[in-house]
């Protein structure tokens, strides 16, 4: 993809002095951290810049647009870092050119769901942030959930819709004509009680737990959809 984070910080690199990059990327990195425990609304431009260990002066001379435009490049980078995870295990799991046999398509739908959950144990500081996108919603920019869904959840949406339409193209399921509503009811089914529960993995579940909500969801899922 043109848009990685490896892509962008190579841009980066040919378009900023060295010392200023790596100033941005501390601040960056810092404010993470801080919305992350914080939230949007009760993050403050003073703690992000105590946190990075610069002025509030330094702070603005790196990003004019303050605490949105952090937000914005830290929701961001860390939503580029989870999409490209995500579209790699649908890649790995459901490769439309490499259809499962019908006999496995519920172990490959089974390990999908389980590498999707488990992404919130890999992925803290992401998951931290859309918690509370999602808890202030009324207080964060439109333009910064505009760019948090363009990022991230729109394009793992599609790269999902696309493995379910490989897999009725293939005849294992039957989508009744909408594979974005397929791929929106596999992950409801299969991760939804579990994010709840743990709140976005703040507080794991037993994983004899997990497996219970992961098989369920899929079981559910392929009643609804299998192929016949």
């Amino acid at each position: 993809m043109s848009d990685t984070n490896e892509a962008r910080l190579e841009q980066a690199r040919r378009e900023v002095p060295p010392r200023r990059l790596a100033k941005q990327i501390a601040i960056a990195g810092a404010s993470c951290t801080v919305f992350g425990r914080e939230g949007y609304a009760r993050a403050s431009v003073d703690a992000l810049a105590a946190a990075a260990g610069v002025s509030t002066r330094t702070l603005y001379n790196h990003f004019p647009d303050g605490k949105a435009q952090l937000f914005r490049t830290v929701v961001d980078w860390t939503s580029a870092e989870v999409r490209d995870a995500q579209i790699g295990r649908i890649t790995a799991l459901l490769d439309p050119e490499r259809p499962p046999r019908p006999a496995d398509l519920e172990r490959d739908l089974t390990a999908l769901a389980h590498a999707f959950v488990s992404q919130m144990a890999e992925f803290p500081d992401h998951f931290a942030l859309v918690r509370h996108i999602h808890a202030e919603a009324d207080h964060v920019p439109g333009e910064v959930l505009a760019a948090w869904q363009a990022a991230g959840p729109e394009p793992v949406r599609r790269a999902l819709a696309d493995a379910m339409s490989g897999l009725a193209r293939a005849g294992l399921l039957d989508l009744h004509g909408d594979p974005a509503l397929a791929g929106s009811h596999f992950m409801a089914l299969t991760s939804h009680a579990i994010v709840q529960l743990s709140h976005y993995g703040v507080l794991p579940l037993p994983p004899e737990t997990t497996d219970h909500l992961v098989s369920g969801g899929v079981a559910a899922f392929l009643r609804a959809y299998r192929a016949g």
